[in-house]
């Protein structure tokens, strides 16, 4: 007997939820005190200011606290708290703030490549959005890599920002976001334009926060990436690098760590949090691929 669809999708999710969100908290969360209309250059000062603002981390991951997509939990710990978050967060949050100020938003999940042919599952939140009659690729929410400003979602676009450059390309049916290295173009991820519901995002999210396989529940990891420089943790150990493709692998004690992520990265744990990752950073077992 074929299951009764109406009775199995009733309490699922099918929009997102935006009413409850604090937009001035927010601007004020990410010191963006500039125009708000639903243009090209908001669109790419909100996304600015909130790459400058918001940390890359998965400290909760580490902490085995969860994460919650929910709209009331973001701003609870992003804007309220001051925290940061990966993808997931970044994005729905930035998502809900555009929708609010007038810009259409459609929310995709993309496989991560980082190079790597190799598939993996849909591990990345991402946004297209639509301002002066275009469609751009944004994203507040890839870490060290990601784009700084937004991508026209046009094959071979590029954009550029200090002595980064990034380019969409498409790859049999789907986008692919490309950043410049000193070899060529490296492929970041790929992503196809489906319908996805908050559902897809919180199975997505559930896994990448919990599985054993997945690179969020291994080590601690930050990202910070800058007009001049981008910065990558991963336990105990940053790497450093530059536009002209010099790299730097600094090996950390555990207090060195904490201090990187509050000067480096913009992350402030409590007392207790300090504690829980020294102890975390003495045992962690090596990186894995998302």
């Amino acid at each position: 007997m074929q299951p009764d669809i109406q009775s199995v999708s009733e309490g699922i999710p099918h929009s997102w939820d935006t009413e409850g969100l604090d937009v001035g908290a927010y601007l004020r969360r990410i010191g963006y005190d500039g125009p708000v209309e639903p243009t090209a250059g908001t669109l790419r000062a909100l996304q600015r200011a909130h790459i400058d603002a918001v940390p890359f981390e998965n400290v909760d991951v580490v902490l085995r606290r969860g994460v919650s997509l929910e709209t009331a939990d973001l701003q609870r710990k992003i804007v309220r708290a001051g925290r940061g978050g990966y993808c997931f967060e970044h994005n729905l949050l930035l998502g809900a703030v555009l929708e609010r100020l007038g810009f259409p938003v459609t929310r995709f999940l993309g496989r991560v490549r980082r190079g790597s042919n190799r598939v993996r599952y849909r591990a990345h939140a991402l946004l297209v959005v639509v301002a002066d009659g275009r469609r751009w690729l944004v994203d507040a929410g890839f870490g060290d890599e990601g784009p700084l400003a937004p991508v026209p979602l046009v094959a071979g676009a590029e954009a550029e920002v200090g002595g980064w450059r990034w380019r969409v390309a498409t790859e049999g049916g789907q986008w692919v976001l490309q950043s410049l290295h000193e070899d060529g173009w490296f492929d970041l991820y790929s992503f196809r334009e489906e319908r996805h519901f908050p559902v897809d995002f919180e199975v997505s999210n559930y896994y990448t926060a919990h599985s054993a396989r997945s690179t969020f529940t291994g080590p601690l990891i930050a990202m910070r990436g800058t007009e001049d420089v981008r910065h990558l943790l991963r336990g105990r150990h940053m790497t450093t690098s530059f536009p002209d493709g010099r790299s730097e692998v600094t090996e950390l004690t555990g207090e060195e760590t904490l201090t990187a992520l509050r000067d480096v990265f913009k992350i402030r744990p409590t007392a207790e949090e300090e504690s829980l990752l020294l102890r975390h950073l003495s045992v962690a077992s090596p990186a894995k691929n998302r």
